[in-house]
């Protein structure tokens, strides 16, 4: 399945705050997702697989580093969980990164709010602003997701403009550890 999301990423050092604000706006929780994600080297774009309680799917995507919204492009494969999978990708392509992270799951109609907790780098928000398919468009997309950093009182400072693979690789760069 191939789609279209406006996205951001932002440090959210008052997780209570945004589960108030969700609370608020009678935001539809879907769970608390232990994830592990696995990232493969790839030429193009990012390719990892995500291994969670809720969500478990090999996911492609594309999108630019930049803080504030941005489109990603999106192919993504619903799986059943099988550690197998991650075994025989890891030993055909190698591993990038791993990120392992505790996800809170909320939507709001077609936009998906994550709370995330993400071991060692601490607290985030994200906020995607989905077009699974094609109906709604970039430009209305782009206002969800700026209507809800509004909501949620989001700055520039606090906006992140990579992956949290990236993040962690950086970590492991400085310090010199690449558990």
């Amino acid at each position: 399945m191939s789609h279209v999301n406006i996205e951001i990423k932002a440090r959210c050092p008052d997780l209570w705050r945004a589960r108030e604000i969700l609370k608020q706006h009678k935001a539809d929780f879907r769970g608390i997702d232990n994830q592990l994600d696995t990232y493969f080297p790839c030429k193009d774009g990012r390719l990892k697989l995500r291994e969670g309680n809720i969500e478990n799917a090999l996911i492609y995507y594309r999108r630019p580093d930049q803080s504030g919204p941005k489109q990603a492009n999106v192919t993504l494969c619903r799986l059943h969980p099988d550690p197998v999978l991650r075994q025989v990708l890891s030993e055909a392509l190698g591993v990038r990164v791993q990120v392992i992270k505790q996800r809170e799951i909320y939507f709001i109609d077609h936009v998906k709010i994550h709370l995330d907790k993400v071991d060692p780098l601490g607290s985030f928000i994200e906020i995607e602003a989905l077009d699974l398919d094609g109906s709604i468009g970039r430009d209305r997309l782009m206002g969800q997701c700026r209507l809800w950093m509004d909501r949620f009182g989001i700055r520039s400072e606090d906006l992140i403009d990579r992956s949290y693979s990236d993040m962690i690789e950086d970590l492991q760069r400085t310090t010199g550890n690449r558990s």
